[in-house]
């Protein structure tokens, strides 16, 4: 019985997980953005496809422990693609909610917004840099 509850729980979370998945993608307009830019709006499917694949892909790489025995030097491709991914879909949120022209304003340094793009991308780049080379061992 306590197995059954373990599975229905699992199920649900990872139903509302992927739910919230696809209604931030959704909200963020990724897909259409990514076709406009590269016009290829004849290959939609194409997208979707490869939006549900590396969704489950990573999904059945995050569950089951797979052992690929890459060498080093391969990590820092994965990583840097990895980056990437996180790197824009943090783009997009933020050019969908306005966050530097809001947060510009609000601290009174609206004509340098650049410079405050900068701080907050090298701040991200020196979080990330501490956090790799600090904690990867543990």
């Amino acid at each position: 019985m306590i197995a059954l509850l373990i599975l229905f729980l699992g199920v649900s979370g990872g139903l509302a997980t992927g739910a919230g998945y696809v209604a931030f993608i959704t909200v963020l307009g990724v897909i259409p953005r990514l076709m406009s830019a590269t016009k290829t709006k004849s290959r939609i499917h194409s997208y979707e496809l490869a939006l549900v694949l590396g969704v489950l892909a990573g999904t059945l790489l995050h569950i089951f422990p797979v052992h690929l025995h890459l060498p080093a030097a391969s990590t820092v491709l994965i990583g840097l693609f990895s980056g990437l991914f996180i790197g824009m879909a943090a783009a997009a949120l933020t050019e969908v909610l306005n966050v530097f022209p809001i947060l510009s304003r609000r601290a009174g340094v609206f004509h340098n917004i650049n410079g405050l793009m900068m701080a907050v991308a090298l701040g991200k780049t020196t979080g990330s840099l501490i956090q790799w080379i600090l904690f990867w061992k543990m």
